[in-house]
């Protein structure tokens, strides 16, 4: 065998898994850590109870709950740092974490102690006055599972109850661990080893019950939530969010009614709804409201050919904690045919609306409207645009059903959307603060091309959307791509619930950026995926500070107290769907991962090592390209149904996993050995064996090759 073969195969395939970003720390003498370590006996743990956690509001130094009250309101009563010093904040400490994958965790912190999460599910214990590490816990997730992740390997945090930590992991397992060692208390497996499912959402707990929901729509999965006894581990009760084959009977009188508005047979298609991130509970209600996700497939055209709102996607749902018995609903997109998920977070808040307090439920879903609903009884109160919207014409206020406009549906051919199924607002956590009653919420603006996928065949275990995605792919022509360019903002806006106008925004460079804290003490805090970590003026949106944390943000920060200094701290960690699908437009930004947890308070000394540039090397000249048009056309058509997702619309990558474009060189043999048989599999890059065949690699390979050429032209005209 050629030498020079099997050193360019081994090669990529440490390209591709150190594009894994998974990374095994070692000790001094070499060894590998066992899955927990380290623990040390101080901070002492603390015992959380229900007491505890419906007094949240009042525990003004911890961050007990994901939203840091069972409200979700992601508002700080802390005001030592303020509008007047906030220029003093420095560096208090950082936390390196040893993996190169997106961060998207909100930390927990309880009497001194923070519990985090990162990229595939490890959870780290730190001392949350300077950083030290405690434990920290490796559920050790297959590599070979992200394949089923549709966003990256990413988890966005922990869940506490007395002194358990508790970690949904993306390879479908809810962990119990011991707050003071990270020791297993208890595994159990919430997806009967089904691999499409995936978890990257944090749990959440009311009287010792955790609730627990998973992602998968995109590969063809039936959508639930499950609840499980915090000291035990066991089953108490699971609700689907979409209805099952009605052959085979109804879980509920909820699952009947909404069989009644779904067609043809979806339900060999999994159906989608998945309860991917967002919850919320109201104790005085006793209501659990829970967000759903898309359908499986996108396209309703094909999942449910004869139309209908196709329930419960797209819905927030209202539960009994204790039953999982359905309550009410209110479906945001009925039958959403563009991945206008429902999963983005939800806030409850009591507001004075026409003279009268009503208790509410706020949410900016990716649909593009802002919805204020009686959160008693799902009622909608209001819904406005937040961002450019062009697929509906506003809410009908009776129906509460969005006034569609013609070809939304791309029934007369393709149609360009606004917002894209990024969404006008995604997982990105939004923040309320009572003191000044605005919302901060980071939107978006992303054109993106709806079209049908002529011949769409339903292959389980792999993506599903029933779109053709080469419709929304970046035109190669640099006059129409700049135009397109121009048209993709992001934003972070202060939004008023009441009378559903924007307040002011501050205008980023781009879309994608970070979650939302508020706080007493009239700031608002957000990063940007450029790595600027900011504070805001809460009442103007006038930038007041700004640190470079080296990274992209897309994490929410949070305040707490240690050592009696109010502390903020953050997640970094360029990464999620946006690095791995966005193309040139995120390739450009040269971004890398560089996860850390950073923690600022008043007067900190700390400071991040030195981070030598980077720069992506040219790109070699490609190999001779024999295919003709109509095979590289036939690539293209595979590359954005197959691989798009993960390696970056036009085969560019934006920093996270490799760029084909670079690896091209393989010969059609080792080429082979990754796309069909997985030489790489357990880093990631699934192999397509009984999916692909070699004819159809080969094309995969030529359409790569293809945009290696153009790339490589490019370069060397802009060199001349």
């Amino acid at each position: 065998m050629n030498t020079q073969i099997v050193t360019l195969a081994l090669l990529t395939l440490s390209l591709l898994g150190a594009a894994c970003g998974r990374q095994p720390e070692t000790t001094a003498d070499g060894t590998q850590d066992e899955a927990a370590t380290g623990a040390t006996a101080s901070p002492d743990v603390t015992m959380i109870d229900r007491a505890r956690l419906l007094a949240a509001d009042a525990d003004h130094g911890n961050w007990l709950s994901h939203g840091r009250t069972y409200a979700e309101q992601r508002f700080s009563p802390l005001a030592e740092i303020g509008t007047q010093n906030v220029s003093e904040l420095g560096l208090a400490w950082h936390f390196d974490v040893p993996t190169t994958r997106g961060m998207e965790a909100t930390p927990i912190v309880v009497d001194g102690r923070m519990y985090v999460s990162g990229s595939w599910s490890i959870v780290y214990a730190l001392d949350a006055a300077d950083g030290t590490e405690l434990w920290r816990y490796d559920p050790e997730v297959p590599g070979e599972w992200a394949r089923y992740a549709c966003c990256d390997v990413v988890n966005r945090g922990v869940a506490v109850w007395e002194d358990s930590i508790f970690v949904g992991t993306l390879d479908g397992w809810l962990v119990a661990l011991d707050a003071a060692t990270g020791e297993v208390r208890w595994r159990v497996d919430t997806i009967d080893r089904k691999p499409p499912y995936t978890i990257t959402g944090a749990p959440r707990i009311v009287d010792g019950m955790v609730f627990i929901g998973n992602g998968g729509a995109e590969f063809g999965v039936r959508g639930y939530v499950s609840a499980y006894d915090a000291g035990s581990g066991e089953l108490l009760w699971r609700f689907h969010t979409v209805p099952g084959n009605p052959q085979d009977g109804f879980e509920s009188t909820a699952m009947e009614k909404a069989a009644a508005t779904w067609t043809g047979k979806w339900w060999q298609m999994g159906g989608g709804g998945t309860v991917w991130d967002s919850m919320a509970y109201d104790a005085e209600l006793d209501l659990l409201y829970i967000g759903t996700g898309n359908g499986s497939p996108w396209n309703r055209k094909i999942r449910s050919p004869e139309g209908g709102d196709n329930l419960y996607l797209s819905s927030i749902i209202a539960l009994r904690p204790a039953t999982g018995e359905y309550v009410w609903h209110y479906q945001t997109t009925p039958g959403d045919t563009w991945d206008f998920t429902a999963a983005q977070h939800m806030v409850l808040a009591d507001l004075t609306i026409d003279d009268d307090t009503r208790k509410v439920l706020l949410q900016a879903p990716k649909n593009g409207f802002f919805y204020v609903i009686d959160r008693t009884n799902g009622e909608l109160i209001s819904a406005e645009p937040y961002v450019q919207v062009n697929w509906a014409s506003g809410i009908d206020k009776q129906t509460g059903r969005p006034l569609e406009t013609p070809n939304a549906r791309y029934t007369d051919g393709p149609f360009m959307i606004m917002p894209s199924p990024f969404g006008g607002h995604n997982w990105h956590p939004m923040a309320f603060s009572p003191t000044t009653g605005l919302v901060y919420l980071p939107t978006q603006d992303i054109p993106f091309v709806h079209g049908d996928k002529e011949g769409f065949e339903f292959v389980g275990a792999q993506w599903n959307t029933g779109t053709n995605f080469e419709y929304a792919a970046m035109p190669d022509d640099p006059a129409v791509a700049q135009q397109i360019a121009q048209m993709v903002r992001g934003q972070l806006l202060a939004w008023d619930p009441v009378t559903q106008k924007e307040v002011w925004r501050y205008q980023h460079l781009g879309p994608w950026n970070g979650g939302v804290l508020a706080t007493a003490g009239n700031l608002v805090f957000q990063g940007s995926l450029l790595g600027e970590f900011a504070a805001y003026n809460a009442r103007t949106g006038d930038k007041l500070w700004q640190y470079p944390a080296q990274s992209g943000i897309v994490a929410a920060p949070i305040s707490y107290r240690a050592g009696d200094r109010q502390h903020i701290a953050v997640a970094v960690g360029w990464g999620t769907i946006f690095a791995l699908a966005g193309g040139d437009g995120t390739a450009a930004l040269g971004n890398r991962n560089i996860s850390r947890i950073l923690a600022f308070r008043r007067g900190g000394t700390d400071s991040l090592p030195a981070v030598a540039m980077v720069a992506r090397g040219p790109v070699p000249e490609p190999p001779t390209q024999s295919a003709d048009a109509r095979t590289v056309a036939t690539g293209k058509t595979i590359y954005y149904e197959r691989c798009w997702v993960c390696h970056g619309d036009g085969a560019a990558s934006g920093g996270i996993t490799s760029d084909l474009r670079y690896s091209i060189a393989q010969t059609s043999s080792s080429w082979d050995a990754f796309v069909i048989s997985g030489a790489a599999s357990a880093s990631g890059m699934p192999g397509f064996a009984g999916v692909l065949s070699p004819e159809d690699s080969s094309a995969v390979r030529a359409y790569v090759l293809d945009r290696a050429w153009l790339a490589y032209e490019r370069q060397q005209a802009s060199i001349q």
